[in-house]
């Protein structure tokens, strides 16, 4: 059979050659178009989930969370291992299938589980999956220095600067096709913060949950139906949503002899940083850090000219 081949190629030597040299041609214009990634992805399918727990300690999220939703996972088809980690306040599951599944296919099988489990975990916990992504797929680590001096006496807040993080730039990347994730680390996450002043709350006598439940219905727009007239509908709303202090200052918190006891009489209320675990840094200075991963099967070289060409635009 290899004589026959070897006879038949020397007797249609321009054949040959015609094929070998589209071959090459072929070769070449489908080396172009093949992804470039710095690593292969060497990892199976994992689904991970996500899961907060305000308030508890790790051995609550390990008993409340992360142990049922290893319960409910069990059994699912393809999965080949698990194993979670359970901190302060959150849980992590990571499920992985074997090599030859569907990661898509995987991640609708472990929805199917996680929409049963809900009512076996302590009430307002809900999962959630994460991002189709890959523990080899941190492309890019974006800094935003914080320490820079805007104008000789002011320094750059660090609450604008996550500010500008998690609205601005993390958005745009992850319009970019092919970015997984855009994770903000660091600076300070604005909050409104209300201190309550327990001595006068005393002596008017306010509860703790009084306050509670008046902020928690503060600033919500709520809808009244509709009205016709003249054969016209008008839809009834009651506009409240607000982002000014001063109206949250002026929060009816209590009744009293017909005269309300606004939330400034009984604690301050101002804007202040959210507590944080662990901050961000550049050179050993402080920074906004942006964690950008990709998405299997991206194309590294190509997303990174795209995420320097947005960086550019928003300079």
């Amino acid at each position: 059979m290899f004589n026959l081949l070897v006879h038949a190629s020397l007797r249609n030597r321009l054949l040959v050659l015609a094929l070998a040299l589209m071959t090459l041609v072929y070769g070449f214009w489908q080396g172009k178009e093949l992804p470039i990634d710095v690593f292969p992805d060497l990892n199976k399918p994992v689904v991970t989930i996500l899961t907060e727990a305000g308030g508890m300690a790790p051995e609550e999220v390990e008993q409340l969370v992360s142990f049922p939703l290893e319960n409910m996972l069990n059994g699912v088809t393809g999965i080949t291992r698990m194993r979670s980690t359970s901190g302060i306040g959150l849980s992590i599951l990571y499920v992985e299938f074997d090599w030859d599944t569907d990661v898509y296919r995987n991640r609708q099988l472990v929805s199917e589980r996680l929409d049963q489990v809900t009512s076996q975990l302590p009430s307002g916990i809900t999962p959630v999956m994460g991002p189709v992504s890959s523990i080899m797929g941190e492309i890019m680590l974006i800094a935003l220095p914080i320490d820079l001096p805007i104008n000789a006496n002011t320094d750059v807040d660090p609450m604008l600067a996550r500010e500008y993080a998690d609205f601005v730039l993390r958005p745009r990347l992850l319009s970019i096709p092919g970015i997984s994730q855009a994770i903000p680390i660091g600076g300070d996450v604005r909050q409104i913060r209300v201190e309550p002043n327990l001595d006068v709350m005393r002596n008017l006598g306010i509860s703790v949950e009084q306050m509670r439940d008046a902020i928690e219905s503060f600033s919500s727009n709520k809808g009244g139906g509709f009205v016709d007239v003249n054969n016209r509908e008008f839809l009834i709303r009651h506009e409240g949503r607000t982002l000014k202090l001063e109206d949250l200052r002026q929060l009816a918190v209590a009744w009293q002899q017909n005269t309300s006891i606004r939330l400034d009489q009984v604690a301050n209320v101002r804007y202040a940083a959210a507590v944080k675990r662990g901050d961000g840094g550049y050179n050993g200075k402080p920074a906004v850090i942006i964690n950008v991963q990709k998405q299997p099967g991206a194309d590294t070289v190509k997303l990174t000219r795209e995420i320097e060409l947005a960086l550019s635009e928003l300079a």
